[in-house]
Protein backbone atom coordinates (compact mmCIF):
# COMPACT_ATOMS: atom_id res chain seq x y z
CA UNK A 1 0.00 0.00 0.00
CA UNK A 2 2.72 2.69 -1.33
CA UNK A 3 1.79 6.46 -0.61
CA UNK A 4 0.52 5.57 2.88
CA UNK A 5 2.24 6.48 6.03
CA UNK A 6 2.78 3.94 9.00
CA UNK A 7 0.79 4.17 12.27
CA UNK A 8 1.90 3.12 15.35
CA UNK A 9 -0.41 2.00 18.69
CA UNK A 10 0.90 4.72 21.34
CA UNK A 11 -1.47 3.91 23.94
CA UNK A 12 -3.70 1.20 25.49
CA UNK A 13 -6.82 0.89 28.42
CA UNK A 14 -9.08 -1.40 29.78
CA UNK A 15 -12.27 -0.45 31.66
CA UNK A 16 -13.38 -3.74 34.04
CA UNK A 17 -16.51 -2.99 35.88
CA UNK A 18 -16.97 -4.03 39.56
CA UNK A 19 -14.68 -6.40 42.15
CA UNK A 20 -13.99 -9.30 40.24
CA UNK A 21 -16.35 -12.34 40.11
CA UNK A 22 -15.32 -15.86 41.31
CA UNK A 23 -16.50 -18.70 39.66
CA UNK A 24 -18.67 -20.14 42.62
CA UNK A 25 -20.50 -16.52 42.87
CA UNK A 26 -21.44 -16.27 39.39
CA UNK A 27 -24.37 -17.35 38.91
CA UNK A 28 -25.54 -15.63 41.93
CA UNK A 29 -24.86 -12.53 39.46
CA UNK A 30 -26.50 -14.11 36.44
CA UNK A 31 -29.59 -15.13 38.22
CA UNK A 32 -31.44 -18.81 38.61
CA UNK A 33 -33.80 -19.77 35.83
CA UNK A 34 -36.56 -21.20 36.65
CA UNK A 35 -35.27 -20.86 40.49
CA UNK A 36 -32.55 -24.00 39.84
CA UNK A 37 -29.42 -24.12 39.51
CA UNK A 38 -27.79 -24.51 36.04
CA UNK A 39 -26.83 -27.81 34.45
CA UNK A 40 -23.80 -26.81 32.68
CA UNK A 41 -22.82 -24.06 34.53
CA UNK A 42 -20.00 -26.13 36.30
CA UNK A 43 -19.13 -28.22 33.66
CA UNK A 44 -18.33 -25.10 31.24
CA UNK A 45 -16.42 -23.51 34.04
CA UNK A 46 -14.27 -26.38 33.82
CA UNK A 47 -14.16 -26.08 30.46
CA UNK A 48 -13.26 -22.52 30.04
CA UNK A 49 -10.97 -22.41 32.95
CA UNK A 50 -12.24 -19.01 33.92
CA UNK A 51 -11.85 -18.28 37.72
CA UNK A 52 -13.00 -14.78 38.24
CA UNK A 53 -14.87 -12.49 35.64
CA UNK A 54 -15.91 -8.98 35.52
CA UNK A 55 -19.95 -8.08 35.43
CA UNK A 56 -21.50 -4.83 35.06
CA UNK A 57 -24.38 -5.54 37.20
CA UNK A 58 -25.31 -6.12 40.89
CA UNK A 59 -26.81 -10.03 42.25
CA UNK A 60 -30.22 -8.26 41.91
CA UNK A 61 -29.74 -7.54 38.37
CA UNK A 62 -29.21 -3.93 38.17
CA UNK A 63 -27.21 -2.52 36.04
CA UNK A 64 -24.00 -0.49 37.23
CA UNK A 65 -22.79 0.66 34.08
CA UNK A 66 -23.40 0.76 30.05
CA UNK A 67 -21.46 -0.74 27.54
CA UNK A 68 -20.99 2.90 26.12
CA UNK A 69 -19.84 3.79 29.30
CA UNK A 70 -17.40 1.13 29.65
CA UNK A 71 -16.06 1.76 26.18
CA UNK A 72 -15.75 5.44 27.28
CA UNK A 73 -13.80 4.41 30.57
CA UNK A 74 -11.47 2.40 28.16
CA UNK A 75 -10.87 4.94 25.50
CA UNK A 76 -9.77 7.44 27.91
CA UNK A 77 -7.49 5.07 30.14
CA UNK A 78 -5.83 4.72 25.86
CA UNK A 79 -5.78 7.75 25.42
CA UNK A 80 -4.05 8.35 29.12
CA UNK A 81 -1.76 6.45 28.44
CA UNK A 82 -0.64 7.85 25.25
CA UNK A 83 -0.37 11.53 26.39
CA UNK A 84 -2.87 12.79 24.90
CA UNK A 85 -5.90 14.97 25.92
CA UNK A 86 -9.52 13.81 24.47
CA UNK A 87 -9.57 17.40 22.31
CA UNK A 88 -6.43 15.46 20.59
CA UNK A 89 -9.28 12.34 19.32
CA UNK A 90 -10.80 13.17 15.87
CA UNK A 91 -11.55 9.57 15.06
CA UNK A 92 -13.33 6.90 16.72
CA UNK A 93 -14.58 3.09 15.67
CA UNK A 94 -16.64 1.43 18.27
CA UNK A 95 -17.06 -2.40 18.34
CA UNK A 96 -19.61 -4.92 19.68
CA UNK A 97 -21.41 -7.76 19.83
CA UNK A 98 -24.55 -6.47 21.35
CA UNK A 99 -24.83 -2.49 21.73
CA UNK A 100 -27.55 -0.46 24.32
CA UNK A 101 -29.37 0.42 22.01
CA UNK A 102 -30.78 -1.49 18.53
CA UNK A 103 -30.55 2.31 17.01
CA UNK A 104 -28.10 4.73 16.65
CA UNK A 105 -24.98 2.45 16.36
CA UNK A 106 -22.45 1.88 18.74
CA UNK A 107 -20.12 4.73 18.20
CA UNK A 108 -22.60 7.24 18.73
CA UNK A 109 -23.57 6.29 22.28
CA UNK A 110 -19.61 5.89 23.29
CA UNK A 111 -18.92 9.52 21.82
CA UNK A 112 -22.03 10.79 23.46
CA UNK A 113 -20.51 8.96 26.95
CA UNK A 114 -17.08 10.98 26.24
CA UNK A 115 -18.95 13.51 25.60
CA UNK A 116 -15.92 15.41 23.01
CA UNK A 117 -16.33 17.76 20.53
CA UNK A 118 -17.53 17.13 17.14
CA UNK A 119 -15.46 13.91 15.47
CA UNK A 120 -15.85 11.04 13.13
CA UNK A 121 -17.44 7.69 14.00
CA UNK A 122 -17.60 4.34 12.14
CA UNK A 123 -19.66 1.44 14.04
CA UNK A 124 -18.51 -2.06 13.64
CA UNK A 125 -21.02 -4.79 15.06
CA UNK A 126 -20.16 -8.45 14.87
CA UNK A 127 -18.78 -10.60 17.63
CA UNK A 128 -15.48 -10.75 18.88
CA UNK A 129 -13.58 -10.11 15.11
CA UNK A 130 -15.74 -6.68 15.41
CA UNK A 131 -12.24 -5.78 17.44
CA UNK A 132 -10.17 -6.10 14.38
CA UNK A 133 -12.62 -4.46 12.00
CA UNK A 134 -12.95 -1.55 14.07
CA UNK A 135 -8.75 -1.27 14.59
CA UNK A 136 -8.41 -1.55 10.52
CA UNK A 137 -10.63 1.37 10.21
CA UNK A 138 -8.66 3.75 12.74
CA UNK A 139 -5.84 2.00 11.16
CA UNK A 140 -6.09 2.95 7.77
CA UNK A 141 -7.82 6.45 8.27
CA UNK A 142 -4.01 7.64 10.10
CA UNK A 143 -2.57 5.70 7.53
CA UNK A 144 -4.26 7.59 4.95
CA UNK A 145 -3.48 11.19 6.60
CA UNK A 146 -7.16 11.58 7.34
CA UNK A 147 -6.39 11.53 11.20
CA UNK A 148 -3.78 12.39 13.64
CA UNK A 149 -4.88 10.70 16.70
CA UNK A 150 -7.81 7.29 16.30
CA UNK A 151 -9.15 5.30 18.78
CA UNK A 152 -10.52 1.65 18.37
CA UNK A 153 -12.48 0.52 21.13
CA UNK A 154 -14.97 -2.58 21.89
CA UNK A 155 -17.20 -3.53 24.53
CA UNK A 156 -19.45 -6.13 25.62
CA UNK A 157 -21.99 -6.19 28.55
CA UNK A 158 -23.50 -9.75 28.13
CA UNK A 159 -25.09 -10.40 31.40
CA UNK A 160 -27.47 -8.71 30.65
CA UNK A 161 -28.70 -10.41 28.17
CA UNK A 162 -28.24 -13.83 30.60
CA UNK A 163 -30.84 -12.72 33.55
CA UNK A 164 -33.75 -15.44 34.01
CA UNK A 165 -36.18 -13.07 32.00
CA UNK A 166 -34.51 -13.91 28.62
CA UNK A 167 -35.07 -17.63 28.73
CA UNK A 168 -38.31 -18.08 31.44
CA UNK A 169 -41.33 -18.52 29.51
CA UNK A 170 -39.78 -19.62 26.15
CA UNK A 171 -38.98 -22.43 24.01
CA UNK A 172 -35.74 -22.50 25.25
CA UNK A 173 -36.93 -23.90 28.72
CA UNK A 174 -38.04 -27.66 28.97
CA UNK A 175 -41.18 -28.50 31.07
CA UNK A 176 -38.40 -29.70 33.57
CA UNK A 177 -37.26 -26.18 33.48
CA UNK A 178 -34.09 -26.72 32.27
CA UNK A 179 -32.67 -24.42 30.28
CA UNK A 180 -31.29 -25.83 26.41
CA UNK A 181 -27.76 -26.37 26.48
CA UNK A 182 -26.97 -23.87 23.55
CA UNK A 183 -28.38 -21.13 25.63
CA UNK A 184 -26.79 -22.51 29.03
CA UNK A 185 -23.20 -23.04 28.46
CA UNK A 186 -22.86 -19.32 27.29
CA UNK A 187 -24.28 -17.62 30.79
CA UNK A 188 -20.87 -18.91 31.75
CA UNK A 189 -18.58 -18.29 29.02
CA UNK A 190 -18.96 -14.91 28.75
CA UNK A 191 -17.99 -11.66 30.63
CA UNK A 192 -18.25 -7.69 30.81
CA UNK A 193 -15.88 -5.21 30.24
CA UNK A 194 -14.20 -2.85 27.16
CA UNK A 195 -10.89 -2.23 26.04
CA UNK A 196 -9.41 0.70 23.45
CA UNK A 197 -6.20 1.45 21.67
CA UNK A 198 -5.29 4.87 20.51
CA UNK A 199 -3.39 4.69 17.15
CA UNK A 200 -1.04 7.98 15.76
CA UNK A 201 1.16 8.06 12.76
CA UNK A 202 4.51 8.36 14.70
CA UNK A 203 5.62 6.84 17.84
CA UNK A 204 5.20 7.82 21.30
CA UNK A 205 8.25 10.25 22.04
CA UNK A 206 8.72 8.15 25.68
CA UNK A 207 8.52 4.23 26.24
CA UNK A 208 7.36 1.29 23.51
CA UNK A 209 5.05 2.12 21.05
CA UNK A 210 3.42 -0.81 18.60
CA UNK A 211 3.95 -0.44 14.78
CA UNK A 212 1.37 -1.91 13.07
CA UNK A 213 2.55 -4.20 10.15
CA UNK A 214 -0.37 -5.18 8.80
CA UNK A 215 -4.52 -6.72 9.85
CA UNK A 216 -5.93 -9.49 7.90
CA UNK A 217 -9.76 -10.09 7.83
CA UNK A 218 -10.78 -13.43 6.58
CA UNK A 219 -14.78 -14.33 6.92
CA UNK A 220 -15.64 -17.86 6.01
CA UNK A 221 -19.85 -17.18 5.99
CA UNK A 222 -20.45 -18.59 2.81
CA UNK A 223 -18.84 -22.02 4.39
CA UNK A 224 -20.93 -22.04 7.44
CA UNK A 225 -24.66 -21.49 9.03
CA UNK A 226 -24.46 -18.56 12.39
CA UNK A 227 -22.36 -20.30 15.00
CA UNK A 228 -23.37 -17.87 17.66
CA UNK A 229 -26.38 -15.65 17.27
CA UNK A 230 -29.11 -13.92 18.33
CA UNK A 231 -32.35 -12.68 16.82
CA UNK A 232 -33.43 -16.33 15.23
CA UNK A 233 -34.55 -19.70 16.50
CA UNK A 234 -32.15 -22.67 16.02
CA UNK A 235 -34.02 -23.81 13.49
CA UNK A 236 -33.42 -21.83 9.98
CA UNK A 237 -31.08 -19.18 11.59
CA UNK A 238 -29.29 -18.92 8.53
CA UNK A 239 -32.08 -17.11 6.69
CA UNK A 240 -32.74 -13.44 7.26
CA UNK A 241 -36.38 -13.93 6.74
CA UNK A 242 -36.38 -15.56 9.85
CA UNK A 243 -35.11 -13.20 12.04
CA UNK A 244 -37.05 -12.12 15.42
CA UNK A 245 -38.11 -8.78 13.43
CA UNK A 246 -40.35 -10.69 10.61
CA UNK A 247 -42.00 -12.54 13.80
CA UNK A 248 -42.53 -9.57 16.14
CA UNK A 249 -40.79 -9.42 19.51
CA UNK A 250 -43.26 -11.15 21.30
CA UNK A 251 -43.63 -13.84 19.39
CA UNK A 252 -39.86 -14.26 18.69
CA UNK A 253 -38.99 -14.50 22.27
CA UNK A 254 -41.42 -16.93 23.14
CA UNK A 255 -39.86 -19.14 20.59
CA UNK A 256 -35.93 -18.39 22.54
CA UNK A 257 -35.45 -16.15 19.05
CA UNK A 258 -34.24 -13.31 21.25
CA UNK A 259 -31.53 -15.25 23.13
CA UNK A 260 -27.72 -15.67 22.49
CA UNK A 261 -27.06 -18.90 21.47
CA UNK A 262 -24.24 -20.93 20.60
CA UNK A 263 -23.95 -24.06 18.15
CA UNK A 264 -21.23 -26.49 19.73
CA UNK A 265 -20.83 -29.11 17.01
CA UNK A 266 -20.76 -26.47 14.42
CA UNK A 267 -17.60 -24.51 16.63
CA UNK A 268 -15.94 -28.37 16.34
CA UNK A 269 -15.90 -27.53 12.49
CA UNK A 270 -15.18 -23.62 12.80
CA UNK A 271 -12.32 -24.42 14.73
CA UNK A 272 -10.23 -26.31 11.83
CA UNK A 273 -11.13 -23.41 9.56
CA UNK A 274 -9.55 -20.92 11.69
CA UNK A 275 -6.80 -23.21 11.75
CA UNK A 276 -6.84 -23.67 8.17
CA UNK A 277 -7.15 -19.80 7.62
CA UNK A 278 -3.84 -18.90 10.01
CA UNK A 279 -1.67 -22.21 8.43
CA UNK A 280 -2.57 -20.50 4.68
CA UNK A 281 -1.32 -17.54 5.70
CA UNK A 282 1.81 -19.17 7.19
CA UNK A 283 1.95 -20.98 3.79
CA UNK A 284 2.09 -17.86 2.03
CA UNK A 285 5.15 -16.21 4.09
CA UNK A 286 2.41 -13.79 5.52
CA UNK A 287 3.08 -15.07 8.57
CA UNK A 288 6.23 -16.33 9.66
CA UNK A 289 6.04 -17.94 13.23
CA UNK A 290 9.92 -17.89 13.17
CA UNK A 291 9.53 -13.89 13.59
CA UNK A 292 6.75 -14.01 16.23
CA UNK A 293 8.07 -13.27 19.60
CA UNK A 294 4.78 -12.88 21.48
CA UNK A 295 1.22 -14.76 20.77
CA UNK A 296 -2.32 -13.39 21.82
CA UNK A 297 -4.49 -15.36 20.68
CA UNK A 298 -8.28 -14.61 21.94
CA UNK A 299 -10.13 -17.93 22.78
CA UNK A 300 -13.17 -18.13 24.71
CA UNK A 301 -12.11 -21.36 26.72
CA UNK A 302 -8.97 -23.24 28.02
CA UNK A 303 -10.21 -26.48 26.15
CA UNK A 304 -10.84 -24.75 22.77
CA UNK A 305 -6.86 -23.32 23.46
CA UNK A 306 -5.94 -27.14 23.97
CA UNK A 307 -7.64 -27.98 20.67
CA UNK A 308 -5.96 -25.39 18.73
CA UNK A 309 -2.95 -26.18 19.99
CA UNK A 310 -3.77 -30.34 19.25
CA UNK A 311 -4.04 -29.11 15.23
CA UNK A 312 -1.08 -27.04 15.70
CA UNK A 313 1.55 -28.77 17.09
CA UNK A 314 2.81 -31.16 14.16
CA UNK A 315 2.68 -28.41 11.31
CA UNK A 316 5.24 -25.49 10.52
CA UNK A 317 2.90 -23.11 12.10
CA UNK A 318 3.08 -23.76 15.43
CA UNK A 319 4.14 -20.70 17.92
CA UNK A 320 5.72 -22.62 21.08
CA UNK A 321 3.58 -21.74 24.17
CA UNK A 322 5.79 -20.67 26.30
CA UNK A 323 5.13 -17.42 23.80
CA UNK A 324 1.58 -17.47 24.35
CA UNK A 325 0.16 -14.55 26.97
CA UNK A 326 -3.66 -14.22 27.73
CA UNK A 327 -5.45 -13.13 30.79
CA UNK A 328 -9.26 -15.41 30.31
CA UNK A 329 -8.44 -17.30 33.83
CA UNK A 330 -8.48 -13.95 35.44
CA UNK A 331 -10.55 -11.73 33.31
CA UNK A 332 -12.90 -14.12 31.27
CA UNK A 333 -14.24 -13.78 27.60
CA UNK A 334 -15.10 -10.33 27.00
CA UNK A 335 -15.84 -11.33 23.53
CA UNK A 336 -14.79 -8.15 20.90
CA UNK A 337 -12.78 -6.13 24.02
CA UNK A 338 -10.88 -9.38 25.30
CA UNK A 339 -7.80 -8.67 22.63
CA UNK A 340 -7.52 -5.02 23.75
CA UNK A 341 -7.99 -6.08 27.45
CA UNK A 342 -5.65 -8.75 26.66
CA UNK A 343 -3.12 -6.54 24.72
CA UNK A 344 -3.36 -3.78 27.75
CA UNK A 345 -2.68 -6.51 30.43
CA UNK A 346 0.41 -7.98 28.11
CA UNK A 347 1.99 -4.06 27.80
CA UNK A 348 1.49 -3.79 31.43
CA UNK A 349 3.51 -7.37 31.90
CA UNK A 350 7.12 -5.93 31.40
CA UNK A 351 7.57 -8.63 28.96
CA UNK A 352 7.61 -6.92 25.75
CA UNK A 353 11.41 -5.59 24.26
CA UNK A 354 12.18 -3.37 21.45
CA UNK A 355 12.09 -4.92 18.33
CA UNK A 356 10.24 -8.04 19.48
CA UNK A 357 6.81 -8.83 17.59
CA UNK A 358 3.54 -9.88 18.65
CA UNK A 359 0.79 -11.26 16.34
CA UNK A 360 -2.59 -11.12 17.58
CA UNK A 361 -5.33 -13.51 16.71
CA UNK A 362 -8.94 -13.19 16.49
CA UNK A 363 -11.35 -15.87 15.61
CA UNK A 364 -14.95 -15.13 15.75
CA UNK A 365 -17.61 -17.97 16.01
CA UNK A 366 -20.04 -15.70 14.85
CA UNK A 367 -20.21 -16.82 11.86
CA UNK A 368 -16.51 -18.18 10.63
CA UNK A 369 -14.67 -14.93 10.96
CA UNK A 370 -10.77 -14.78 11.81
CA UNK A 371 -8.65 -11.63 12.34
CA UNK A 372 -4.91 -11.30 12.28
CA UNK A 373 -2.88 -8.49 13.40
CA UNK A 374 0.95 -8.55 13.31
CA UNK A 375 2.97 -5.56 15.36
CA UNK A 376 6.90 -4.45 16.21
CA UNK A 377 7.59 -3.01 18.91
CA UNK A 378 9.26 0.21 18.55
CA UNK A 379 11.42 2.12 20.99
Amino acid sequence: MSGLSEAYITGAGSFLPGPPVPSAEMEAYLGLVGGRASLFGRKALRWNGVETRHYALTPDGTPTHSNAGMCAGAVRAAVEDAGLGLEALSFLAAATTQGDWLVPGHAAAVHGELGCGPIEIASFQSVCGSSLMAAKAAWLSVRAGEHRAAAACAGEFSSRWFRPAFYEGTALVDAKGRLRSEADFLRFTLSDGAGAVVMEPAPRPDGLSLRVEFIDLVSLAGRFDPCMWAGAPTEGRADPMATWSHAGPVAAHAAGAVALLQDFELLKRVIRAWVGVYLQKVDEGRIDPARIDHLLCHYSARSLREEIVALLEKTAGMIPEEKWFSNLASVGNIGSASIWVMLDGFLKSGRLKAGEKILCVVPESGRAFVGFMLLEAVG
